[in-house]
């Protein structure tokens, strides 16, 4: 599901819910949890999962063209991790 097929879906599912309204809401929404990861912090959503940072340690690459070995620096990299209720959820699918 894209971020627009989202907004349609809200907008379908709440008549009462202008698209514009729905479209603001899932940009503020995910703007919210970009910006809660970028200052450091963790997102628990009870049933869904969590989001947070994972260290990524610095280490000799290659670049593919030339060889040459190169220094990646390390980063922070967002993860998320399932909830149970999202993993009971999906798992009982492949019963079907």
């Amino acid at each position: 599901m894209t971020k627009s097929e989202l907004i349609a879906a809200l907008a379908a599912s709440y008549p009462q819910l202008v698209a514009n309204d729905a479209d603001f809401a899932v940009k503020t929404i995910i703007d919210a949890m970009i910006q809660s990861l970028a200052d450091g912090h963790r997102i628990e959503i009870r049933g869904f999962g969590s989001f947070a940072l994972s260290q990524r340690a610095p280490r000799i690459g290659r670049n593919p063209k030339t060889g040459e070995k190169v220094m990646v620096p390390g980063k922070l990299v967002p993860h998320f991790k399932a909830g149970k209720a999202l993993r009971e959820s999906v798992d009982g699918l492949k019963d079907q």
